[in-house]
């Protein structure tokens, strides 16, 4: 992931272990990230999420209510399907039916704590990498949508005129019979008149 990409990047951190949050800050900032907005308290992630919109959300599982399943479940809410935007779950909780329920209700990864920094980093790092490619890819069809339907747009003018070009033609086909006859009539009876006087006319 570019520089740019990293330094843009804004990641909720969510923990009710104030040691915790302060770890994962200063591992981001040293990771290049600086916009970053944390709480202690559970009750805050979802106006902190709606006023912060963040690309990534680290959320700790084992807190007072709600849990971060619960919030798992309140954030899965506000996120439109079409929007990939990854949370990362960090917890103590090393059973596997918390790794499943967290997956389950919409977690993209989980990593068990104590974690290694470096595999942090990583982790996060490939997370917004593939935020970032599901934001161009979207984009890309939406540019392709339009494109459609300009395309389809044209096809139907041309289409539009096709028929109108066709409907000129019939009529004009239609008009050219009986001229034709016409013109032939008077044109025999032009040859057959002997008089100068008619034939001047």
């Amino acid at each position: 992931m570019g520089d740019a990409a990293v330094q843009g990047a804004r990641i909720l951190i969510v923990d009710d272990e104030p040691a915790n949050v302060r770890l994962l800050e200063r591992l981001l900032e040293l990771g290049g990230y600086s916009h970053l907005k944390s709480t202690t308290d559970p009750q805050r992630v979802l106006p902190l999420f709606k006023e912060f919109a963040p690309d990534l959300v680290l959320l700790d599982l084992l807190m007072p209510r709600p849990d971060g399943f619960e919030i798992l479940e309140q954030l899965k809410a506000l996120i439109p399907d079409e929007t990939y935007l990854p949370v990362l779950v960090l917890t103590a909780d090393i059973t596997p039916e918390s790794k499943r329920r967290a997956l389950a209700a919409g977690a993209k990864d989980f990593l068990i704590k104590p974690f290694d920094a470096t595999e942090v980093l990583l982790r996060i790092g490939n997370l917004l990498e593939t935020r970032r490619l599901h934001q161009a890819l979207r984009e890309q069809n939406e540019r392709l949508e339009v494109t459609v339907r300009e395309r389809t747009q044209q096809l139907l003018q041309a289409e539009k005129l096709a028929t109108l070009g066709e409907l000129i033609a019939g009529i004009a086909h239609e008009l050219n019979n009986p001229l034709s006859a016409m013109v032939g009539h008077a044109q025999l009876l032009r040859m057959g008149q002997q008089d100068p006087a008619v034939l001047a006319r």
